[in-house]
């Protein structure tokens, strides 16, 4: 072949020879320009792998047929995804609204997608999330509006399918914890187009039971489909106005029914409901038995501290001998009557002293002591006591007090005209019979 000459490349893919071929990027460019004319299509799988990076705009995920082992890589935008009622996640089925396009630098088939929608379990679980949202929003969820459930009830209300598993569960399990529970049964549809309906009426004759303490909705397992009438509405917002509390006993554990969060207790399994509802027999005999025990322990124990306090105080010295403190008071007493008696006599000699002085300044005090000396009172004859000389005319009468009885007298006039003279003055007394007045003790007082 001579490489000098121009190459010159056939027109079409049926032209190419061995010594004419196409170059690699002459056939992506034909395949781009092919694949780019073909129109968009819906097409349908199961999500296995999803990537979605924050902040990027553009989602990625793999399409896989669900019969055989095929896949297709699928771009989407992550608005498409943001407008989906409930999160896109792996194992999803759903159906796509896409474009073929051809990467030439891999050479890497894929689809662009501008629409994507869940079908079958899907959209049923779209659906569900939806509902779920706009119960949450009004409330139906808030633990706030809960009912505990009774410690005993007298009567439990079941409601479950026609003569099933949930019913024997539940009944049997109750019954081996706590034998004398009684049950007030309601059979309905569980499952089909009637049995929303069915349930709800079940629902409410059993809400206005009196007797009926808590409501068990019971269900065994099954498939998404299968559960649907528990995620119904009507039926949840039935079970929310129930004045009496609800349990949710619906399918096995994975099963997340919509009664679940709508009702007062959440039960994994129609056996853990029979648990649940009522107490074990054995478990609440057992602590009986050791709340006696810790009782008559913890009676004991108190009785053991204050015999042990009593103890204490008999030993105590005033307890042990309770005279020792009476002799003490006793002794005491008795100094404080010897001395109380002792001032007393000393109280009472001290006043018969003082009355003894007091009789002897009186006696020395009176008119008759100053008499007894040797005083005189003069007095006229109309009682009036004489004082001065010059008070009595000559020739009155007087009267003169002694201390041995009265004299009268006749006033002859002062003492210098009377018939006696200055020598005899020795012979007389040394003052007048009028008392003294600069003698406290010879004081006169006018006699009445």
């Amino acid at each position: 072949m001579n490489r000098s000459a121009p190459i010159v490349l056939p027109p079409t893919a049926g032209a190419t020879t061995a010594e004419q071929p196409w170059p690699v990027r002459m056939l992506t460019a034909k395949l781009t320009e092919y694949v780019a004319k073909a129109p968009a299509l819906w097409v349908e799988g199961q999500v296995v792998q999803l990537t979605r990076r924050p902040g990027q705009g553009t989602c990625y995920l793999t399409l896989r047929d669900t019969d055989v082992d095929l896949s297709f890589s699928v771009t989407l935008a992550a608005r498409v995804l943001d407008a989906l009622p409930a999160p896109l996640t792996d194992g999803a089925h759903v159906v796509v609204h896409a474009r073929p396009q051809l990467f030439p630098r891999r050479g890497s088939l894929s689809l662009a997608a501008d629409d994507l929608r869940p079908v079958g379990v899907g959209e049923l679980l779209a659906r569900i999330e939806q509902l779920r949202q706009l119960l949450a929003a009004e409330g139906l969820f808030a633990a706030d509006r809960k009912h505990p459930l009774p410690f005993l009830p007298r009567v439990v209300g079941l409601v479950c399918g026609r003569a099933s598993a949930a019913e024997r569960d539940v009944v049997e399990n109750a019954r081996r914890r706590w034998p004398a529970v009684r049950f007030d049964i309601r059979a309905v549809a569980v499952q089909g187009p009637t049995a929303v309906t069915e349930v709800v009426e079940a629902l409410r004759a059993l809400d206005v039971e009196p007797e009926v303490d808590v409501i068990v909705v019971a269900r065994g397992g099954g498939s998404l489909e299968d559960l649907l009438p528990f995620s119904n509405e009507a039926l949840l917002r039935a079970v929310a106005g129930c004045r009496t509390p609800v349990v949710s006993a619906i399918g096995h554990e994975v099963d997340a029914p919509l009664l679940d969060l709508v009702a007062d207790l959440r039960a994994s399994t129609p056996t853990d409901a029979g648990r649940r509802i009522v107490p074990d027999i054995a478990e609440e005999l057992a602590a009986v038995n050791q709340a006696r025990r810790r009782t008559a322990a913890a009676l004991r124990a108190r009785l053991d501290r204050e015999a042990s306090g009593l103890a204490g105080l008999r030993a105590r010295p005033v307890l042990a001998d309770p005279h020792r403190m009476l002799v003490a008071h006793t002794d005491q007493i008795a100094a404080l009557r010897d001395r109380a008696r002792s001032a007393l006599r000393g109280a009472l000699t001290r006043a018969v002293d003082g009355v003894g002085h007091l009789r002897e300044r009186v006696a020395a005090l009176s008119p008759a002591a100053t008499l007894a000396r040797g005083y005189a009172i003069v007095a006229t004859e109309d009682g009036s006591v004489v004082r001065d000389p010059a008070d009595v005319p000559a020739g009155d009468l007087l009267r003169l007090r002694l201390a041995g009885g009265d004299l009268a007298a006749w006033a002859e006039g002062p003492w210098a005209d009377g018939p006696w003279n200055e020598s005899d003055d020795a012979d007389t007394p040394d003052q007048p019979t009028d008392t003294p007045a600069d003698d406290p003790d010879d004081q006169e007082e006018e006699l009445p």
